[in-house]
């Protein structure tokens, strides 16, 4: 050993990578065959970002000595860390053909193969590692991610378990098994494994920020809002963090520094960083390139290398006289907005022409959408318990010819399903206004308002053009018949009311400060918004009074019945849609409600939809395409009522006599489109933008 290497030893320890790297140089040039000196070399290059240089370092090594396990194993992550994993797993195979027990290689060959979606060669690679050492409870909490990543949570609680008991401050164990208590709706014990993180390691901001996503699902921002703050302090740069923060601000009605957090985002992601997750980034951004972007890095984050050949019809097999398969995909299949929009599409569908099959995997419990649903499919799977390998499995075992996605990257989504080609044909449809930003992904349901011509090179699908309006409808949905007037919800008798139904996180500085301005020229009109939290009601009433609004001209809606919250529109006189993020579902049920809309059309699908709904009812004259012609528009409404009036006549005439509320003619509109992709796919011809 060179006198100088323990030097450079300690340099290396301490962190000083540049010391030690050049103190290194010069032993080397001394001895360009020092194996030790090429190897340290090799992981501060690592260290430093410059994997090339590790490369080459390595590779210098195992010249000199091709017998050193190490040196593979620690190639094979360099390999790993820039997507080469074949290659690193050959550094692995070859780490253990020479030494047979080493066990730190089982442990990272099972991390390359599930970054590579092959779970069960993982698991098996792992539980080699635990052959050789029983003890290593690292390799326990790997299987427990696993199995949890596999959707088998109750092993998955197991083996977290498991490693508690041998090393029981061992903290990413807590923060992992915490995730799938929440999943298992086990909050209180999720909540009190982040804690238990935590006090082992204070500066550990992945349990901060898990802790965050625990209390933002049970509704209690204001605490999952300080909780990313805290890890945000300590690791700024984890994926999603800054973005769930910026989210988190906007539920709260918390816009101080907002433009400024929104260039600092912009900035992020420009480096290359995963600083938001692509649903937040459509309530934060107008802008469809950047969507394609983000979807895209968040499908590389969670889904590496998973791009297999598309399932395709045996053409010579086919008949094509049997009826068509539609798989459709949700946890929503339930009280949720896009069940109250799709659920008499389900009714509607030809089954002579066309066999409907559901799979569900969200919460079974009492729910009489979820009744609904289940009896309006053909055949139905709660597959709640599968993961998304067996989803898939089940899909391709049914021959489901086309597959409906109906999440794309909401909550609950499994998107891995058709990452792994459930079917021949797969189609993004309604629950995520944007791109999939997936090659998996061959279609997304659109009209020529919502993705014109200009746009479509920021959809990485093809685009399935329907006539009037992409959006399903429920032409049964009940408006409750109970007499109500405004003293039943607080509001004046003789006010102008403006509202907006849209959920709190849909308003944002620029969109309030175009209502202020509205507000400030219409005396004695009020805004009537969703009383969803009081943090958000408390900072939405200080934003006004900066901005010379009373208080007490903020009126809020509490939650109450869909029959009668339909009804409870017709007491509003206009209402007023947000930007980038407009109403989708809320403006259906004020356009059927018999309330007029008025919308700043965007860029984005996202900032289009009430656009494509006010076309196909006939009321183009409420959509504008900027803030003054908005702001202009609504006040001359509010200081017109005949104008107005005339306008409510003509939208209670044309819900009868237009196509948005015409159930059946949508469906047979989306039913031509099924039938021509099919028919594509039958003649082994490839997707493409279908009117």
């Amino acid at each position: 050993m060179h006198p100088k290497f323990e030097e450079a030893i300690n340099f290396h320890k301490k962190g000083d990578l540049l010391n030690a790297n050049n103190l290194l140089l010069k032993i080397l040039k001394e001895n360009p065959k020092d194996i030790d000196v090429l190897h340290l070399l090799g992981i501060i290059a690592f260290q430093s970002r410059n994997y090339e240089k590790s490369i080459n370092f390595f590779n210098d090594a195992i010249k000199i000595n091709n017998q050193n396990p190490e040196i593979y194993k620690n190639l094979s992550i360099v390999f790993q860390r820039i997507g080469k994993f074949k290659d690193a797993l050959k550094c692995c195979d070859e780490a253990i053909n020479i030494k047979n027990d080493y066990v730190e290689a089982y442990n990272h060959k099972g991390h390359i193969l599930t970054q590579t979606n092959n779970y069960d060669l993982a698991i098996k690679n792992w539980k080699k590692a635990l052959e050789i050492n029983p003890q290593y409870f690292e390799v326990f909490n790997n299987l427990g991610n696993v199995y949890s990543k596999l959707n088998k949570l109750d092993l998955a609680i197991d083996f977290f378990n498991k490693a508690i008991e041998i090393k029981i401050n061992f903290p990413d164990a807590y923060i992992n098994r915490a995730f799938v208590l929440k999943e298992l709706k086990k909050y209180d014990l999720a909540l009190k494994d982040c804690d238990k993180a935590i006090n082992l390691k204070p500066d550990f901001a992945e349990a901060y920020n898990n802790k965050a996503i625990i209390l933002r699902e049970i509704k209690k921002i204001d605490l999952a809002y300080e909780n990313y703050k805290k890890a945000f302090e300590i690791n700024p740069k984890l994926d999603f963090l800054f973005g769930s923060l910026i989210y988190s601000k906007i539920n709260l009605g918390i816009w101080k520094n907002f433009d400024q957090n929104l260039k600092d985002l912009k900035e992020k992601i420009n480096d290359g960083n995963i600083a938001v997750h692509p649903f937040s980034s459509l309530l934060l951004f107008d802008s469809p390139s950047l969507h394609k972007i983000l979807a895209e890095k968040y499908l590389k984050l969670k889904y590496q290398d998973s791009k297999e050949k598309k399932n395709k019809l045996d053409i010579n097999n086919a008949n094509l006289n049997k009826k068509i398969r539609i798989g459709y995909y949700s946890a929503d299949f339930c009280n949720h907005p896009v069940s109250n929009l799709i659920a008499n599409l389900f009714e509607n569908h030809d089954k002579s022409k066309f066999e409907i099959i559901g799979f569900y995997f969200g919460i079974v419990a009492k729910d009489e959408m979820l009744n609904r649903i289940t009896n309006a499919f053909d055949k139905f799977y709660d597959v709640g318990q599968k993961n998304e390998d067996e989803i898939a499995n089940l899909s391709r075992n049914l021959k489901i010819d086309i597959a409906v996605d109906l999440m794309g990257f909401t909550e609950k989504n499994r998107f891995g399903i058709f990452t792994k080609n459930c079917a021949p044909i797969q189609i993004n449809y309604l629950g995520y206004p944007g791109t999939s930003g997936s090659s998996h992904i061959d279609y997304i349901i659109a009209d020529k308002v919502l993705i014109p011509k200009e746009s479509q090179k920021f959809y990485s699908e093809k685009i399935i053009y329907l006539p009037n309006t992409y959006q399903a409808n429920d032409e049964t949905k009940k408006i409750s018949s109970k007499i109500i007037n405004k003293n039943d919800f607080f509001l004046p008798n003789e006010s102008f009311v403006f509202c907006c139904f849209n959920k709190n996180q849909k308003i944002n500085p620029r969109i309030f400060n175009l209502w202020s301005r509205i507000l400030n020229k219409i005396e004695n009109s009020i805004l009537w918004l969703l009383d969803e939290n009081f943090i958000f009601k408390q900072n939405i009433r200080i934003e006004a009074e900066k901005r010379n609004i009373d208080p007490d001209r903020i009126i809020f809606a509490k939650k109450i019945p869909l029959d009668e919250h339909l009804a409870r529109h017709k007491l509003a006189d206009l209402f007023l849609d947000t930007i980038p993020y407009g109403a989708h579902t809320t403006s259906s049920d004020a356009l059927r409600s018999g309330l007029p809309l008025i919308t700043l059309m965007g860029n984005s699908f996202a900032s289009r939809v009430s656009a494509s709904l006010l076309h196909a009812v006939g009321l183009k004259e409420l959509i504008t395409t900027t803030e003054i012609d908005y702001e202009n528009l609504a006040v001359e409404l509010a200081l017109n009522p005949l104008k107005l009036s005339e306008i409510k006549k003509k939208l209670e005439n044309n819900i009868k006599n237009k196509s948005l509320f015409n159930t059946k003619l949508f469906s047979k509109n989306l039913e031509l489109a099924y039938e021509k992709i099919y028919q594509r796919n039958i003649k082994n011809l490839p997707a493409k933008n279908i009117e």
